[in-house]
């Protein structure tokens, strides 16, 4: 099936081809021809146009790999939830870039650099990676949270009359923050229309939010109590999430993530610890977050 464009974002970012970082090959050419070409490369902007696109089977092995840098070595089926997202593309967009250069021949078009989508976990209750997500989540927050934590995480999660919806929204980072805003209007505006239409993921009562989060290594988050507020969020926007969240724990993933989104765990040179962090957010304090986006990542 064929995507097609549904909103579009323009942003300013890195080159896609060097989101996995700097490079040393040509370090061998002469000292004087790396001073001459030095100035002209370090005040080079790169301008890279992304594009919203209706999900598609075309997806899954992009959509299956940000999945599995979320969920690192947790034991959840990355392959029956990327089809779930697929099967529901009535909800959900996938980021690409929008324009290919020429001289890119071994550039993939249909390359997926992020994705957003909502599984309403309390729909598919009993799908093995939906029981999964919640095994880990009540797991972590068992071993790490006070009772009260834990009841409030165990309540919301076993109650059949309220909804909650996964909400998932990983991109490459060198895609900057500001397509965000653009990517949960879409998705709101999608969860609206399934409600009124009766499709899956349309009404949800409560949001969970897995983050990828990180620490200095110096500092510590208590194994049990309120979580510091000083981790740091990869994907910045989620930290509004977070503020709003009635129920949240953070968990360590150091002894399963050996790098940061395949680059360094370090920011500025200050070593970083990887970490998890658990938000459980109302839908009504939706509108909340959204003004938060909207003053902070409006283009």
């Amino acid at each position: 099936m064929a995507s097609s464009a549904k909103r579009r974002a323009v942003v300013v970012g890195e080159n896609p081809e060097e989101s996995d970082g700097s490079s040393d090959e040509g370090a061998a050419e002469s000292g004087e021809e790396d001073s001459e070409n030095s100035e002209e490369e370090i005040n080079e902007e790169v301008v890279v146009d992304f594009e919203a696109h209706t999900i598609s089977d075309n997806d899954f092995n992009g959509i299956k790999k940000l999945l599995q840098q979320l969920f690192l070595k947790a034991h959840v089926n990355t392959s029956e939830l990327t089809d779930l997202i697929i099967q529901q593309n009535h909800i959900g967009s996938v980021i690409r870039q929008a324009e290919v250069p020429d001289d890119s021949d071994d550039e993939d078009p249909d390359e997926v650099f992020g994705f957003i989508s909502i599984v309403n976990l309390t729909e598919r209750k009993g799908m093995e990676c939906v029981e999964q997500i919640k095994e880990l989540v009540l797991g972590q927050c068992e071993k790490l949270c006070s009772a009260a934590v834990l009841e409030q995480f165990e309540r919301v999660l076993h109650d059949t009359s309220q909804a909650v919806g996964l909400l998932l929204s990983e991109r490459f980072i060198n895609v900057p923050p500001q397509i965000a805003l653009p990517l949960y209007r879409q998705l709101l505006d999608e969860m609206a229309e399934a409600q009124r239409t009766n499709k899956p993921s349309g009404k949800c009562h409560y949001c969970l939010l897995i983050s990828k989060t990180c620490q200095e290594a110096k500092k510590t988050i208590p194994t049990r109590g309120p979580p510091k507020e000083d981790v740091m969020f990869v994907n910045a926007e989620e930290e509004f999430f977070y503020e709003q969240a009635v129920a949240k724990f953070n968990y360590s993933v150091q002894e399963e993530a050996d790098s940061c989104l395949a680059g360094r765990w370090s920011f500025d040179d200050v070593p970083m610890k990887p970490f998890r962090t658990v938000s459980l957010i109302p839908m009504d304090r939706m509108p909340v977050i959204m003004d938060k986006l909207k003053e902070y990542l409006t283009v």
